[in-house]
């Protein structure tokens, strides 16, 4: 039996995703800036290509660019040379505006649905993941591990802290200073660097390097996002019965499944006798970080079909070798081998989850995942269609 044959959401969770409606509210201060460029170049995107599309394109090129920088600077420290950071900082903006298009295109092709809302927020899970350690090594964070800990840490709990909200509110709430705002940084860093070398980082100013200044400012923007994102958590509560979730659960049980994966982080890099973390920045991160993401994405999941998240998860299976290795004396002494062996099972892992789910939903819905056109009706699952609806078309978001 294949290993995409296998199924992960119910008929029941199904149903109430084909029922969902997309529902935000703000609109940040790029964005009317942005909105021009985005509404002429929606222009020149055929009408054949599907939304999805453009969104994989832009996650490919993100993936793509941010390996290429990972390959010349492995422990966040190195100058890699300057066209790499210029080619990050292209791919970063064709990324974000791919991102934007999305949306744009699915309504002008009258193909918005519950599918493309999740493989929007599922890829944007993704990139939060490799944008963190971009902008970690192009401000040459490596150098001073902890500093690249907080700022990769922070902004994978930024971005599960907003879905973690809408898991609450059934809102996706955006600040004034929200992802646009944070992408055009990073992208002008980006340049920077590539232009004048990313030594200009280590500058120091009244004895405080330029580095320090740019971690301060992302640590101010970093609260006063949390201090919304948990004003509405903690203070207004749920939107389901007694304040609880939109699946009727605790407001605060997603905390349990982030704070699993920075323990874990914590206790692996402290308690690693070769100094894993500090040695191998790059690498860490990114295992844990796509452990991240597929919380994230079943925290989406789990908004989108209004239902509870489990907290045992085989993504977890890759951390656990590392902290057993450690506490229990196992055999593998290169600890080195066994962080490549658990980035390669977790990314596995997470490709796996997104393809069953797609998958699931696409025959589901009776649409495909990467062609504008619907699927004739008996492709659909006969075990779901003889009782399904027509397809309710959802709006997906766009900055």
């Amino acid at each position: 039996m294949s290993i995409l044959t296998s199924t992960i959401l119910e008929a029941s969770q199904l149903k109430r995703l084909e029922e969902h409606k997309y529902s935000s509210h703000g609109k940040s201060i790029a964005e009317a800036v942005m909105q021009p460029f985005w509404n002429w170049a929606i222009e020149k995107v055929p009408r054949s290509i599907a939304p999805n599309t453009l969104t994989l394109s832009g996650l490919a090129l993100n993936i793509v660019s941010s390996v290429l920088l990972m390959f010349y600077c492995p422990t966040g420290s190195e100058e890699a040379p300057g066209f790499v950071y210029i080619f990050c900082a292209v791919c970063l903006f064709i990324y974000q505006t791919l991102d934007a298009l999305d949306g744009k295109q699915a309504r002008r092709t009258n193909s918005s649905s519950p599918l493309g809302e999740l493989f929007d927020h599922g890829c944007d899970a993704v990139s939060t993941v490799f944008v963190g350690i971009a902008t970690s090594i192009t401000l040459q964070l490596g150098a001073h591990p902890n500093e690249f800990f907080f700022m990769c840490f922070a902004g994978l709990l930024l971005f599960y802290t907003a879905h973690w909200q809408t898991y609450v509110s059934g809102t996706l709430r955006f600040g004034k200073f929200d992802v646009t705002e944070t992408q055009l940084c990073i992208i002008g860093s980006l340049f920077i660097s590539g232009l004048f070398g990313p030594g200009i980082w280590s500058y120091q100013i009244h004895g405080y390097r330029v580095s320090t200044f740019v971690l301060v400012f992302s640590t101010i923007m970093t609260l006063l996002t949390f201090y919304q994102s948990f004003s509405i958590i903690f203070g207004e509560g749920g939107s389901g019965r007694n304040g609880s979730t939109v699946a009727g659960t605790s407001v605060i049980s997603p905390v349990i499944h982030f704070a699993a994966v920075l323990v874990l982080a914590l206790m692996v890099m402290l308690r690693s006798p070769t100094q894993l973390f500090q040695n191998n920045c790059c690498l860490f991160i990114l295992m844990f970080g796509i452990v991240s993401a597929k919380i994230t994405n079943k925290l989406i999941v789990a908004h989108m079909t209004k239902s509870g998240m489990d907290f045992a998860d085989t993504a977890f299976i890759g951390p656990l070798m590392l902290f057993l290795n450690q506490y229990l004396g196992l055999p593998c002494s290169d600890e080195r081998v066994l962080l490549w062996a658990a980035t390669i099972w977790c990314t596995a892992d997470l490709v796996r989850f997104c393809s069953i789910i797609c998958l699931q939903i696409s025959q589901y819905l009776g649409i495909y995942i990467f062609e504008i056109t619907s699927k004739p009706p008996s492709s659909k699952k006969s075990s779901v269609s003889t009782s399904k609806k027509p397809v309710t078309r959802s709006s997906v978001k766009h900055k």
